[in-house]
């Protein structure tokens, strides 16, 4: 997949309608909003020579109560393939299951596996794929868990540094520790963001308040205390270090002003990438259903 995003990004220097995916459809749900997803999406799938069509839970029977079932039978009948923003990952897979077509999960709030093609991608980009030490700061959320299934994946070392009570999900870490036995990645839960960051090649952090956790907001804030990634905390990340964050980056508070703006060609191009790693996705799925 990344391969191919490569490919097409490198094309697009030629010509920036590719048309790998001509006259193919997209149905793309949104049950949480989104910015970089909805445009990145809207514009792969037209430089790629198909269409994308936008259906939020408002524009569709599943704001009316129909079964997903229903809904992912009715529309992979149409479409020819589907991606889905939302809340429960048990609501991905089972539309995944009834569907005629490929699925994508666009983010759900165990997993953001699209942010994580297009953060290696820049790590690549940035020649920090070469047996890279990673350190994520922050909340063990969709972001920490996506980046521990990378991590055992990819077979590299991975340390993940939160707040006492906000740690990953158990079940989720003992998945990629058995993937990090056979790929040799090694993988380290703290609760010390300076232990985490100390000697790392690529400093990564999230928001600490995720969408449906507004309620949350001053108590997290005051959890989080001590986790913003400032330049302090950076200078005891190696001297070339990386800086990533998924957008929206909220300053002054899991990353400093400072931080955001000496690393933005990273972060920037990091944003960018989405685009590009979602064509590699969306060509590599077309391309396996022949």
């Amino acid at each position: 997949m990344i391969d191919l995003a490569f490919g097409i990004k490198k094309r697009m220097q030629k010509n920036p309608i590719t048309g790998e995916l001509s006259g193919k459809t997209l149905g793309m749900i949104f049950e949480k909003s989104s910015t970089r997803t909805r445009v990145s999406f809207e514009v792969g799938m037209y430089q790629l020579g198909g269409h994308a069509l936008f259906l939020s839970s408002n524009d569709t029977q599943l704001g009316r109560g129909e079964p997903l079932k229903d809904t992912a039978r009715v529309l992979s009948s149409m479409v020819d393939m589907v991606m889905i923003r939302t809340y429960k990952q048990s609501d991905l897979e089972e539309f995944a299951s009834y569907s005629k077509v490929p699925v994508i999960n666009a983010l759900t709030d165990s997993f953001h596996p699209l942010q994580l093609m297009a953060d290696y991608m820049t790590m690549v980009e940035f020649g920090k794929d070469k047996e890279p030490v990673v350190a994520y700061v922050g909340d063990g959320n969709n972001m920490a868990h996506s980046w521990l299934y990378l991590a055992a994946k990819l077979g590299f070392e991975l340390r993940v540094a939160t707040p006492k009570g906000y740690e990953v999900d158990k079940s989720i870490l003992d998945e990629a520790l058995v993937l990090a036995n056979k790929s040799g990645a090694k993988i380290a839960i703290l609760n010390d963001p300076k232990e985490a960051v100390k000697e790392a090649d690529v400093v990564t952090t999230d928001t600490w308040v995720s969408m449906g956790q507004e309620d949350e907001k001053e108590r997290r804030l005051k959890d989080f205390s001590g986790f913003m990634v400032d330049s302090s905390m950076m200078s005891l990340a190696k001297d070339d270090a990386i800086f990533l964050h998924c957008l929206p980056a909220y300053r002054g508070y899991e990353v400093s002003e400072e931080v955001i703006e000496s690393h933005s060609q990273e972060v920037f191009r990091e944003a960018e990438n989405r685009l590009h790693a979602q064509k590699g996705i969306m060509v590599w799925l077309d391309n396996k259903r022949g």
